[in-house]
């Protein structure tokens, strides 16, 4: 499901959500430009660079790289390794690496591909005005990143040995999703729905369409448990379960009043 827009109409322009896109694609742009592709996203180097990871947040002091080890044959297959000394042996200084605490935002702000950031962004400019609106400019701000930093913790927690970098907005834009459906329970949005072969545009309300949003992310995260690695095929389910949660109980405790009951447009 892929919302196109909602019929909650917003007090002004939304300059943070703004700003916060378009820093998102600057960031994009500017890791591609270091290595990697405007589609297929940053460099595995880039996003080891950059990306947070749960086993060098856990164990302090640890860096993480990409590295091939040569063999008899000639060149092995990319590894995750996570030793500082090695690290140091194999010419790759840590200091050229960014401390892990670092990563914890410059994550944030990494997308893996277009499809990534360009998906993460449409959820984030259609949810995060309103939210914005009801929070207050710099509310609004702390709540992105402390919903951010709440979506890594979960993951962090989940899986404190990972060697995956977990990159993306997805985790703080989650937290957006978790106040909106707090906030405006009533507002509908057009939404793009792909079936089997089939794709329709229909109309759902907020909690109908972000309800079953949470639900797939605590679906697949749950079976990622039960795989023998563990592995969410890439994708860091339990952020995105992390930032709901945190939206949903945090809300109330800083929006000055739900601006939910304004006259509600048409969607159409």
């Amino acid at each position: 499901m892929i919302p196109l827009k909602d019929n909650i109409p917003t007090g002004g322009f939304p300059f943070v959500t703004a700003a916060l896109v378009a820093i998102n694609f600057i960031v994009y742009l500017l890791a591609i430009r270091h290595g990697g592709s405007f589609i297929s996203g940053p460099s595995a180097v880039e996003q080891f660079k950059y990306g947070a990871i749960p086993d060098a947040l856990t164990h302090p002091g640890v860096h993480c790289a990409e590295v091939v080890r040569q063999n008899l044959s000639g060149p092995g297959s990319p590894q995750i390794l996570c030793n500082t000394a090695l690290l140091n042996a194999n010419h790759i200084p840590a200091e050229n690496l960014l401390p892990a605490w670092e990563t914890i935002f410059t994550g944030m702000f990494m997308h893996a591909s277009i499809v990534h950031i360009g998906g993460n962004m449409i959820f984030l400019w259609i949810f995060g005005d309103n939210v914005e609106n009801a929070l207050g400019p710099v509310k609004y701000i702390a709540f992105y990143l402390l919903g951010g930093l709440a979506a890594l913790a979960l993951q962090v927690a989940v899986s404190p040995g990972s060697t995956d970098p977990t990159l993306g907005a997805s985790g703080a834009i989650a937290a957006i999703l978790g106040a909106y459906i707090v906030l405006y329970p009533r507002a509908k949005v057009l939404t793009l729905v792909f079936i089997i072969l089939i794709v329709t545009v229909i109309e759902l309300p907020a909690w109908a369409m972000l309800g079953v949003w949470f639900a797939e992310q605590a679906a697949f995260g749950a079976a990622g448990l039960t795989t023998a690695t563990g592995s969410g095929g890439g994708v860091a389910y339990f952020a995105h379960v992390g930032g709901f949660v945190f939206g949903l109980i945090t809300i109330r405790l800083l929006a000055k009043r739900a601006r939910g009951s304004p006259p509600m447009r048409p969607v159409y």
